[in-house]
């Protein structure tokens, strides 16, 4: 798949833009800027831009049932009301290794935050995977993690796929819609070196895996059941970071990128790195994102 039909849907380029979530009720897409701890949003049919500035690293957000959000802090979990520009915090698991913060995160099909946690050295297995429970407990379900990346949940929420960037695998874990639990780890899908880290991921209507890839320029599509690639979408950065759908219909593909780490001279080659891209009826259709329940 070539370059056309790819769009910057603001002219903002992020240090590390990640974690795109579409808010189906407001019609506006989130997204944040890890290390500068931004809260970005836009609304297509106002085209209006806006930015909370946290003030400190903040590695996801989601959204929350009751209106606002729930985020993973470098220092926890909290939730956040943008318009009022408060945060609430909740707790932090890790409050004992100031080296660490959190990356990435989602809700589940229960209502629960899951994020997860990696060391600012990426030092191999320092992090791990946290739940945050709709009563406010928080859980580590997965240990021994280097950086906490991509999830997702299978349309009939039986199965939840997890990346841990470092491995350059996606594994599959059995879900209980009962308990929330997770247990028979599974390696379904391999990434080759040439093709970059895998990062953030998505999921759409039909159960395929949209995986962003980190010095990899591009999101390719995959089949969770057997392992093989469908497709690719080539962009115009390296460090692709994550996607979702979104738009009246969750048929635009919404991109995240990063330019942190970069060097001047890729800079100049890449003067997009950091945007937030957009690919319009993209041909496939997402499903709604699950809300926090607490």
């Amino acid at each position: 798949m070539a370059l056309t039909g790819i769009e910057t849907v603001v002219s903002h380029c992020c240090l590390l833009g990640e974690g795109p979530v579409w808010d189906a009720k407001q019609g506006s897409i989130y997204w944040v800027d890890i290390l500068c701890g931004d809260i970005h949003r836009f609304y297509p049919a106002q085209k209006s831009f806006t930015t909370h500035k946290t003030g400190q690293v903040l590695g996801a957000i989601a959204l929350r049932s009751q209106g606002g959000l729930v985020a993973a802090f470098h220092n926890g979990f909290a939730l956040i009301e943008p318009d009022a520009q408060t945060i609430s915090y909740i707790g932090d698991p890790e409050a004992h290794l100031p080296g660490n913060r959190f990356n990435d995160g989602k809700v589940d099909p229960l209502g629960n935050f899951w994020a997860g946690t990696m060391s600012y050295s990426e030092t191999p297995g320092a992090g791990s995977l946290y739940r945050l429970g709709s009563d406010f407990s928080i859980t580590r379900k997965i240990d021994n993690v280097t950086i906490s990346n991509g999830m997702a949940w299978s349309p009939d929420h039986q199965t939840f796929y997890y990346i841990d960037t470092m491995s350059a695998e996606v594994v599959s874990y059995r879900f209980d819609l009962r308990s929330g639990d997770i247990s028979d780890k599974k390696s379904i899908i391999k990434i080759a070196p040439e093709d970059g880290h895998p990062d953030g991921m998505t999921i759409d209507g039909e159960g395929m895996l949209w995986i962003a890839h980190w010095d990899g320029w591009q999101v390719t599509r995959w089949d969770p059941h057997t392992g093989k690639k469908l497709s690719h979408i080539r962009l115009p950065a390296a460090r692709i970071t994550s996607c979702t759908f979104g738009g009246e219909t969750l048929e635009d593909l919404y991109i995240t990128s990063a330019r942190n780490g970069l060097t001047a001279e890729q800079l100049v080659q890449q003067p997009l790195a950091g945007a937030l891209f957009v690919v319009r009826n993209c041909g496939y259709q997402g499903m709604p994102a699950f809300e926090f329940g607490g």
